[in-house]
């Protein structure tokens, strides 16, 4: 960063001095100085904007600007054909065109970058492509949550995991929290990176890019991505939809977790625990080892006791999936009685073994 900062106040410095000494006869020395000094300020905040911008927009800048360079010459051209060469109003609309020109081009060149595809292009470009598609965003709720740490760990995730420098903020601001709840979080977000950076098959890396222009961190977090071409990892609901509406790939640990439930089908028969009373009249409720609530008629009576049922319904919602079923008290008595029954039928076939035995050592 030292070394950033030395190099620009040397050219700095050398651009007012270049201005000074190459000034026309009539400018002050100090002025054409100044003047100097100032454009190496505009070059210096250009070339930090413009190191923010990624390669598809800087390829559509480029090829606006020089559209619009191409087409201000051809306007100068019909322009200088019109009126005399030592007009003052030509010239003045050519300069005017080719600033309007080159404007428009810039923009629409920005705007319209994102749509190029470098893959298609093959060589540096297909290989730089591949190696964004590599990199993965990591949220701060997704930190905090942990479950990313677990799924690094058996080696679904590859490629790099990069945490922007605005997230580990965040993670401090809310590890030094007031709020004891917060605190907590925070210190446990930070714990989970520490898990992730010790992993030797997972590669972490720190992002130091920031949008000081952007105060949203979800909104910094979307425009980094952009940048990068990568993904985001998440599992922010609000986040997941602003992302897919800019063009963003989200990968949403939730919609991981849904899609490795277990598939139950109506009409199969599962055991499970009802823990507590439903909202309609006769309900239980019952919660498999995953989470799934199980929502079962005709279970009321049965709190806290271990049931079989009948899967009638499967709803699946954004919150996760619900399994609806029904227990019928007859089959569960029938299968108590055999139950029983059984264990009577085996508790009087070992007396009878034992009879046996002694009639037959007598």
């Amino acid at each position: 960063m030292l070394d950033f900062i030395l190099v620009r106040s040397i050219f700095v410095v050398g651009f007012s001095f270049a201005a000074a000494y190459f000034r026309p006869q009539n400018e002050n020395i100090w002025a054409a100085g100044l003047y100097g000094a100032a454009g190496a300020v505009l070059a210096i905040f250009l070339e930090r904007r413009f190191a923010r911008v990624n390669l598809k927009r800087t390829i559509g800048i480029t090829v606006g600007v020089v559209a619009a360079l191409f087409c201000s010459a051809l306007i100068s051209v019909v322009l200088s054909q019109l009126g005399s060469d030592n007009s003052g109003a030509i010239h003045f609309i050519q300069i005017v065109c080719m600033l309007v020109l080159v404007y428009f081009g810039a923009v629409t060149g920005a705007s319209k970058g994102e749509l190029l595809n470098l893959g298609a292009i093959g060589g540096v470009f297909a290989k730089e492509t591949e190696a964004n598609s590599l990199l993965k965003i990591l949220d701060t709720s997704v930190i905090i949550d942990g479950r990313i740490a677990d799924i690094a760990e058996t080696g679904f995730l590859d490629g790099v995991l990069v945490i922007p420098q605005f997230v580990l903020h965040e993670l401090q601001m809310v590890a030094d929290s007031q709020d004891s709840m917060k605190r907590t979080r925070g210190r446990r977000g930070l714990d989970v990176l520490q898990r992730i950076q010790k992993m030797p098959k997972v590669v972490v890396k720190i992002a130091e890019e920031d949008y000081p222009q952007v105060r949203e961190v979800d909104m910094k977090l979307i425009e980094l991505a952009k940048a990068y071409s990568c993904k985001i990892v998440t599992n922010d609901f609000n986040l997941n939809k602003v992302a897919q509406v800019r063009g963003v790939e989200v990968l949403n640990i939730n919609e991981l977790t849904n899609s490795l439930k277990p598939v139950v089908l109506p009409g199969e028969l599962m055991r499970v625990f009802i823990l507590k009373e439903g909202k309609e009249y006769n309900q239980g409720v019952a919660y498999l080892d995953d989470g799934t609530m199980v929502v079962v008629d005709n279970a009321r009576r049965m709190i806290s006791k271990t049931v079989d049922i009948s899967v009638t319904s499967v709803l699946q919602t954004t919150a996760g999936k619900m399994i609806f079923g029904k227990f019928d008290e007859r089959n569960q008595s029938a299968a108590t009685v055999s139950t029983h029954a059984a264990a009577a039928t085996q508790g009087a076939d070992r007396p009878a073994v034992r009879r046996e035995q002694v009639v037959g050592e007598s």
